[in-house]
């Protein structure tokens, strides 16, 4: 029991540390990140790899062009932003890649690495470039948010005993695998991503409309967006990709009240890009 307590106290400090010192960019909110992110990016390779192995891939067409030209210049407006900041370490290990799968769930994601994947469903409701630009800011904002890296933290200590990754993977494989897939869920038997937690829907919809603006697209289309995603229910169950956000009301309320913010952005943009 001594042992048993002595290991947990030690855990809890630790995660109190680790809480103290590391911050979402643009939130400036804290989080607890037990895991060296370079560790997650090998691990997440290799379940991406295996994804697009059995997914059908689309290589041409208009909805691919606008998957890749969103997801470019998206990712160089973060690689841009983060450099102003001091904060170019948290994608030292990213190798951007945008890809496009022909299947109709209405979803999109992005693994740890820059790995990013939209279905074919979601993009009629995208339905321009612009639209697209929506959903990726916010998919990005999530791997930059390292959201996935906290939720398999936390899993860690409550499961696993907050031991450290390296350990975890030696003496608990099957354990840790368990808990990557449900962080990131890529690589299950439907590639469909699990969902986050509201805040973190929440810090994902701040922080992907800052995104979009700083890459030279309106945010305000993303309320428009939104809306259409949100009709798609007609008051049933809702499509995966809005599982666990925040009701419309308060999307769009947020939104709003992000708009000034965003615009500035925009506005930076249009006036360097004259």
């Amino acid at each position: 029991m001594k042992n048993v307590s002595t290991k947990t106290l030690i855990v809890a400090l630790i995660s109190l540390i680790i809480y103290s010192c590391a911050k979402v960019p643009l939130t400036g909110r804290r989080q607890m990140k037990l895991l060296p992110e370079s560790d997650l990016v090998a691990m997440s390779l290799t379940s991406y790899s295996q994804f697009l192995d059995t997914s059908q891939v689309v290589t041409s067409g208009n909805y691919k062009q606008m998957v890749s030209n969103a997801g470019m210049r998206i990712s160089r407006a973060v690689e841009s932003y983060l450099r102003t900041t001091g904060d170019s370490n948290l994608i030292n290990n990213y190798k951007w890649e945008f890809n496009l799968v022909d299947d109709p769930t209405v979803n999109a994601w992005c693994m740890p690495g820059g790995k990013v994947v939209f279905y074919s469903g979601i993009m009629p409701i995208c339905a321009t470039e612009t639209g697209v630009a929506v959903v990726m800011g916010h998919e990005i904002a999530h791997a930059i948010a390292r959201h996935g890296n906290e939720r398999m933290s936390h899993g860690l200590v409550q499961q696993l005993g907050g031991v450290a990754l390296t350990v975890a993977i030696a003496d608990k494989p099957a354990e840790t695998q368990q808990l990557f897939q449900l962080a990131y869920g890529a690589g299950t038997q439907v590639g469909v991503m699990l969902p986050f937690s509201r805040k973190h829907e929440s810090e994902a919809d701040h922080m992907g409309i800052m995104f979009m603006a700083m890459a030279g697209y309106n945010p305000e289309e993303a309320p428009k967006f939104w809306d259409r995603m949100n009709a798609l229910s007609g008051g049933a169950r809702p499509p995966e990709f809005l599982s666990t956000h925040p009701n419309p009301s308060k999307r769009a309320a947020a939104l709003a009240a992000d708009m000034p913010e965003a615009l500035k952005y925009y506005s930076q943009w249009l006036e360097e890009n004259k």
